[in-house]
């Protein structure tokens, strides 16, 4: 049983270094993404924002004509 009462005390305190240890990374900007901003003008990014909304209208607008051209010709 002490066994476990230790092994319990030894991995909260490997936990809690390793915590410490990614605090102090974070304040001194080890993850800051300091290559990105100077690329990124070259990556192609498309907008697909409106493109969805207007095909379906264009598709609805198609549908309702062609819906009154048959029923004129049916009289």
């Amino acid at each position: 049983m002490n066994v476990i009462y230790l092994t319990l005390i030894i991995s909260t305190l490997v936990a809690i270094v390793f915590f410490a240890i990614f605090i102090y990374s974070l304040k001194k900007g080890q993850y800051d993404d300091t290559y990105t901003p100077s690329v990124r003008m070259l990556f192609e990014d498309e907008v697909v924002k409106d493109k969805p909304s207007d095909e379906k209208k264009e598709h609805q607008n198609t549908s309702t004509k062609n819906k009154s051209t048959t029923n004129k010709s049916d009289f």
